[in-house]
């Protein structure tokens, strides 16, 4: 770690007391994940407030020629938040890029700073009486810089798309310190290639996004939310095309998830309830809106739903009759996540496939695991609108998911990866320790189907060595191009994404 002492005596220089952070105490919070997977190491905790700072920060960095690590909330699911365990990284917080610079209602426009609070975002553009349509669990808490370079999805991707499709226009600062802006708000601009589309995704791995423009959408006046319980996921996805055909574009959210998901939240989190007399195998919760306060979304729902019941097609529904009972349904589901992690470890995949092949991904899975992990529970949830799972496995005894995991974790998750056991060594082997299998079954599949191993979360570090699996030689070939390009010296996040 040569010039340590140097670059971080200008850092402090630089930034002052509040802007620079090195005693272990003050960087700790900023060096695990929010699952407690990954720990790493770092030099010091830069805290700029400015563009300018940021790129004073990075030509130092790279002047020192050490690399910086960008972080925004900390809410990442794949260590790309995480330096390594050298401790010769500079980690990079946005969280003092927190402002709201400007909102043009009659644009339907925001610009935000990248560690903007998405809450406090979707708070600004309700003052102007608009909507920011990114809705995440971690709302509270994950920042636009960490929405943008993940590319996050969230709820309402099925009428919104992804944060890539909110984004006018950015301000970057490149690995050589220099600001590149795009700020205009411009709707049409055919000039040259889109950059900012390379930013967006990338991690952090090519420039530090100090700023964004983004757009705002009407404000919707009157919401419906229900709750269906179905038999299978064929049966959600037949419902999902039939009430995407009546209600088109005013179709918002459109969510499912597992028996085994409700069981885990009303074990876990307080002031839950099943709505139904009978546990349904599966549950879809639906969400229209539409900016007309008399559209009459609930009559035209509730008979949509009447005639699939009386077709057989569904098996009961309950649709919300005031905003408290919604947020009561919608809690069903977002707390899921919570409920999981109290419940204990698990292996986490965040995939899409094509919509009309989840009920052939989830069958095929399934049947797999269950053979190879016998015993293996699945907690499977997600965004049935856009093809995207959470598809969690782990073993109903927490034992048998942590036995041998009791080392603290150091740049990556420290998770043994020897040779395949056989699957009657599964009770003397925890699940976690052969995640690398279980990941091999679900990822195949994933192909199989044509899908995506990372759906919103980004590659990380979790990913990075799965991906060449699944990406031709050809793509490999042009992202690293692309890195090197934009950063010969490979100092930005290295060791993520590629």
């Amino acid at each position: 770690m040569s010039h340590g002492g140097g670059l971080a005596k200008s850092l402090m220089d630089l930034l002052g007391p509040n802007g620079w952070l090195a005693a272990p105490t003050d960087t700790a919070p900023y060096l695990t994940d929010w699952r407690g997977n990954y720990t790493g190491k770092a030099l010091g905790v830069a805290r700029p407030a400015t563009t300018e700072e940021v790129a004073a920060v990075v030509r130092l960095c790279s002047e020192y020629s050490h690399p910086i690590v960008p972080q925004g909330g900390n809410t990442g699911l794949v260590g790309g938040g995480i330096p390594d365990a050298s401790g010769n990284a500079v980690l990079l917080s946005t969280q003092r890029l927190s402002r709201i610079r400007t909102i043009d209602p009659a644009g339907n426009t925001i610009v935000a700073e990248a560690g903007c609070i998405l809450a406090t975002l979707q708070a600004a553009a309700l003052d102007q009486d608009r909507l920011f349509p990114l809705s995440l669990a971690a709302e509270g808490s994950c920042t636009v810089g960490g929405n943008l370079s993940t590319n996050a999805g969230g709820t309402q991707v099925v009428r919104y798309g992804n944060m890539r499709d909110q984004v006018l226009g950015l301000e970057v600062v490149l690995p050589s310190g220099d600001i590149w802006s795009s700020l205009k708000g411009l709707r049409k601009d055919n000039t040259g290639y889109d950059l900012k589309h390379l930013f967006i995704g990338a991690e952090g791995t090519l420039g530090i996004i100090t700023a964004a423009i983004l757009k705002l959408q009407p404000l919707p006046k009157m919401r419906v939310t229900a709750l269906v319980a179905v038999q299978s996921p064929a049966a959600a996805v037949a419902l999902f095309a039939n009430i995407r055909n009546v209600f088109g574009d005013r179709l918002e959210g459109f969510e499912i998830f597992s028996a085994l998901c409700l069981q885990l939240v009303l074990k876990h989190i307080p002031g839950t309830r099943d709505p139904f007399a009978t546990p349904a195998p599966w549950q879809v919760l639906i969400e229209l809106a539409d900016t007309q306060t008399d559209a009459p979304l609930g009559e035209s729902l509730e008979a949509v739903l009447g005639a699939a019941a009386e077709r057989g097609e569904i098996l009961g529904a309950v649709i919300a009759t005031s905003e408290a009972q919604a947020a009561e349904l919608w809690k069903l589901r977002e707390e899921i996540s919570e409920a999981q992690k109290r419940e204990g470890k698990s292996i986490k995949h965040d995939i899409s496939v094509p919509i009309a092949r989840l009920p052939e991904f989830i069958d095929k899975a399934d049947a797999a695991l269950q053979r190879a992990f016998p015993g293996i529970r699945i907690v499977n949830f997600g965004h049935i609108g856009d093809g995207n799972l959470h598809y969690n496995c782990s073993m109903p005894e927490g034992e048998d998911n942590l036995r041998i995991l009791s080392s603290a974790r150091s740049g990556r998750a420290s998770i043994p990866s020897g040779p395949p056991a056989a699957s009657s060594d599964i009770s003397q082997m925890s699940l976690l320790a052969r995640s690398d299998e279980v990941n091999r079954v679900v990822y195949d599949i994933v192909n199989e189907v044509g899908g995506s191993i990372s759906a919103e979360h980004g590659l990380g570090i979790l990913k990075r060595e799965e991906i060449l699996r699944h990406k031709s030689p050809v793509e490999m070939q042009l992202m690293r191009a692309v890195k090197q390009a934009l950063d010969p010296k490979n100092l930005m996040n290295p060791g993520k994404v590629l």
